[in-house]
């Protein structure tokens, strides 16, 4: 195949698209003393992750500080204060800047000893100390994320002073600027809290490992592969789009990411194949978003969730699995029903490589993610796993000459992979604010409480107060900080009311990834909807019509929580997973109009209805709803077998 379909050189296109909906990407580009400078501190951040991954074990605290001084300091040189400031020179206060917050934040590291052993009591200097770090650590998270999250931390923050004067449940004794700073910036609880626990050592040691396997030509062998797969089949490059956002996803926790990285190939061949440019931008959208769920290595959140509840983290892998199938066979049905129906036809086979020579050229690059699942399997934590991982890369792609890397490469991954953690890192420092405040207030147990008043103990009302509160805040987090704050406000209130807590922390995980496809804010889908030259608003709610499972499946964690696969036989979690499947493929049908044969407004309608029906927790309708529409793809299939009615023909 020629390497125009793929490849070729489409970085700069990238990047711009990214930077347009993304914040975290609108960083500078420095080049001679400066770039060699910022350079050589974030391959030293890797390479100390890297240390700490698979050699030596720091104190959970230590390991905390220094990871947040190596971001605090790179996100002062990287990201510009304004627009208007220069990208491509650091001007002389933001050294200031990086210099006082590596001060400020390594001082934990530097002194931990003597903080532990005071048990609590807290110098006049480190008063300051602290004061400064939440200012720097406010200012750093709203030029790498956005003015929302650190607006948060202020809020929140603030109650610490001012709640005394509220009135009602909402009001609090009053808090000492000293104790909220010991509390903030001396202990685990704020700042350096689980949530930054999780950043500086299974999130970070996985974005490594991601930006080593693409560097190897990772993700150039997912889109050639899908190619090969999926390519000459009724709307190819759609199903391609579905194939490699998702293998794609296993390795990139970003959504927005995702879809700039495969949908600049991905959608131009949908479109020239016949998809409108808001079709086309909303599978690129589904697709990638979904990258999230998709075990084995899934997003940042995934590990953070694995460190608020204490469950391995190969456990919480394990239970995304049936859903993640569930959501890509619903995407893959989808485009294909939607082929069909308009008579799409996939790309001429001589213009695609072939799946037995895409193997043999680059299949090697798989063994890396299966060292990693072996190792999840083998009881490895998560960090030494990932380590495991990165090393397998290096040893496998030396195999061949075309992925074999060179000291430069290896190089540029430590240096990618460390400034892909930036986002995270500062995502879960500022949400310490929010913990913390929590845990200092019992904020997050008044809330919780105040949701399960308003929803008068109804369990279903709590899942849509929570499943709107996910939605919202999706509009201006990060998905890996709004799952933080939900699982810290919103997730107590579900497991108050008997819900398990893995069921609870996966419906608000959802639902906080889901956010990237629904309007008004849908990043992801205005992503797609930038590259397809498409309307954002109508691509999002494309996107949101293509994965309508996605928005019932968090309902099924609650009420059919063997499909989560712990503690359930596995014929179970198989059983459900497929008749969620077929609920899926029901709904997808009725809404192309679809299936086999072009169906009639009412027929429509009812495998609709009897699809949602299938994810109801009443026992008559899902039986019945299995039935019916078990027995309406058998009508639609048998009328087009028999030739009773043609491709084109209603019933």
């Amino acid at each position: 195949m020629s390497d125009s379909i793929i490849d070729g050189g489409h970085d700069a296109e990238v990047k711009k698209i990214v930077e347009k909906y993304d914040t975290e990407s609108r960083f500078r580009i420095l080049t001679g003393t400066e770039g060699r400078l910022v350079s050589l501190w974030l391959i030293a951040m890797a390479l100390f992750h890297l240390y700490t991954a698979g050699i030596a074990i720091l104190p959970a605290i230590v390991q905390n500080s220094i990871h947040l001084t190596f971001v605090i300091v790179a996100a002062f040189l990287l990201y510009p204060a304004t627009k208007r400031s220069s990208k491509t020179k650091v001007p002389w206060y933001d050294f200031i800047f990086a210099l006082c917050g590596g001060i400020c934040i390594g001082y934990i590291a530097f002194a931990f000893r003597s903080i532990a052993e005071r048990g609590g009591a807290i110098y006049g200097y480190e008063i300051w100390l602290g004061v400064i770090a939440i200012l720097l650590i406010l200012e750093a998270g709203r030029r790498v994320l956005g003015p929302v999250l650190p607006t948060l931390g202020i809020i929140f923050l603030s109650f610490c002073f001012f709640g005394q004067h509220l009135s009602g449940i909402f009001q609090i004794r009053a808090y000492s600027l000293a104790r909220v700073v010991e509390h903030m910036y001396l202990t685990s609880e704020g700042i350096f809290g689980a949530a930054l626990g999780a950043s500086s050592t299974f999130v970070i040691a996985f974005i490594i490992f991601g930006a080593f396997l693409n560097k190897s030509g990772g993700a150039r062998f997912f889109n050639e592969l899908s190619l090969a797969l999926a390519g000459s089949s009724p709307g190819g490059p759609a199903k391609v789009a579905v194939v490699a956002s998702g293998l794609l996803g296993t390795i990139n926790g970003s959504s927005v990411g995702n879809v700039a990285t495969t949908g600049t190939f991905t959608i131009p061949l949908m479109k020239k194949v016949g998809y409108e440019p808001e079709y086309a931008g909303a599978v690129e959208a589904a697709a990638s978003t979904g990258g999230q769920l998709m075990p084995p290595i899934m997003g940042a959140g995934a590990f953070i969730m694995s460190e608020f509840i204490g469950m391995p983290y190969v456990d919480i892998a394990l239970a995304a699995l049936c859903p993640a199938m569930a959501y890509y066979i619903s995407i893959f049905v989808a485009v294909h029903l939607h082929a069909r129906k308009v008579g799409m036809r996939g790309m001429d086979k001589k213009n695609l490589p072939s799946a037995r020579a895409v193997m043999m050229k680059d299949g090697h690059l798989l063994i890396p993610i299966l060292v990693v699942i072996i190792s999840l399997l083998l009881k490895f934590s998560p960090i030494k796993s990932a380590f495991c991982g990165i090393v397998a890369i290096i040893v496998v792609s030396a195999v061949r000459t075309h992925t074999r890397m060179s000291f430069k490469d290896i190089c540029e991954a430590l240096r990618d992979g460390a400034q892909g953690g930036i986002g995270v890192a500062m995502a879960c420092a500022v949400v310490g604010f929010l913990i913390g405040t929590s845990s200092l207030t019992s904020l997050g147990l008044i809330i919780s409480n105040n949701i399960i008043d308003i929803s008068k103990g109804s369990l279903f009302f709590t899942l849509i107060l929570a499943m709107i509160s996910c939605l919202l805040l999706g509009m201006g987090l990060p998905t890996t900080a709004n799952y933080i704050v939900c699982s810290t406000i919103i997730a107590p209130a579900l497991t108050k009311m008997g819900v398990a807590h893995i069921s609870a922390h996966m419906f608000v995980y959802y639902f906080g990834i889901m956010a990237d496809l629904t309007p008004p804010v849908c990043l992801a889908a205005f992503t797609g909807a930038g590259i397809a030259g498409a309307n954002p608003t109508k691509t999002g709610f494309t996107a949101v019509r293509i994965v309508l499972v996605a928005f019932l499946l968090p309902y099924a964690f609650i009420y059919f929580p063997e499909i989560l696969s712990i503690g359930t036989p596995f014929m179970d979690s198989a059983l459900i997973t497929i008749l969620f499947i077929i609920g899926a493929c029901s709904i997808e049908a009725g809404l192309e109009r679809w299936c086999f044969i072009k169906l009639n407004l009412p027929l429509s309608l009812l495998m609709v209805a009897f699809g949602i029906g299938i994810y109801l927790p009443f026992q008559l309708i899902h039986r019945g709803s299995v039935a019916a529409v078990i027995l309406m793809l058998l009508f639609c299939y048998m009328k087009k077998r028999r030739g009773l009615t043609g491709n084109n023909e209603t019933i």
